[in-house]
């Protein structure tokens, strides 16, 4: 079964745009949760201009289902992730301004004994740890040099190719990541700007996938169809997808 975490940044986004506490935050994980989705996702930020650091610390007090917090591992995130222990931490090389996520690791780059010394710290507070990868094959050949247990495909790239002649070459480059993650061992999972147009194919066709974090485009679709419907409607694609 492929499972769906439902981020609810949007939610947030559009309670702080008022202030107060409408909508809510745990109401639209309830109601995801309550359709069938297997988590719920959070990518809290800095200047905390969607989801704030108590919503993270109200959602772990109740979630039934998997809590998946991402962000940039700087040490006031690492020191909420280990208050509220969620199952997995995403890892994403987001500098605090960007809009939203824009690069996966590059191991080539990076420095390492950190990255490393910051899984361990997670593994520590019982947090299965996932990296924020492009579609190249030799990034995810290198994950496991500091320790992770999956990546997460950043899939803005297949996004916008999937309605082009270009999808199938770009989508490849997917595919060979995905094979090479699997072949080291490591888990996949994958995210940013899937929505029900470009999802079946993906689902249907990349080898490994175990998790897809949708937000963006889940919650736009549930202000014309619902949210419950809308999680319904994810869920059955991915079922679909099977092999």
């Amino acid at each position: 079964m492929i499972r769906l975490s439902v981020n609810v940044n949007k939610v947030a986004t559009l309670r702080n745009a008022r202030g107060g506490g409408r909508p809510s935050v745990r109401q639209a994980a309830e109601v995801a949760i309550a359709a069938g989705c297997h988590g719920i996702t959070v990518h809290p930020r800095p200047d905390e201009r969607h989801i704030r650091a108590a919503d993270v610390e109200e959602l772990a007090s109740w979630l039934p289902v998997e809590l998946n917090v991402e962000g940039y591992p700087g040490e006031s995130w690492l020191r909420l992730v280990e208050r509220v222990r969620p199952a997995q931490a995403t890892l994403v090389p987001d500098p605090p301004d960007v809009l939203t996520s824009n690069a996966g690791w590059r191991f080539g780059e990076v420095d390492r004994v950190w990255l490393g010394e910051v899984v361990t710290r997670l593994h520590a507070a019982g947090c299965r740890v996932s990296l924020f990868v492009d579609p190249v094959p030799a990034e995810a050949e290198a994950a496991p040099s500091v320790g992770a247990d999956r990546v997460e495909l950043y899939t803005e790239a297949y996004a916008r190719a999937f309605p082009t002649a270009e999808r199938d070459a770009v989508f490849a480059r997917y595919r060979a990541t995905a094979e090479q993650a699997v072949a080291v061992g490591l888990g996949v999972n994958a995210g940013h700007d899937l929505d029900l147009e470009n999802l079946p194919f993906f689902a249907r066709h990349l080898p490994g996938l175990q998790e897809v974090s949708i937000g963006h485009a889940l919650i736009s679709d549930a202000l014309y169809a619902g949210l419950a419907p809308t999680v319904a409607a994810y869920l059955a694609v991915l079922a679909g997808g099977e092999d």
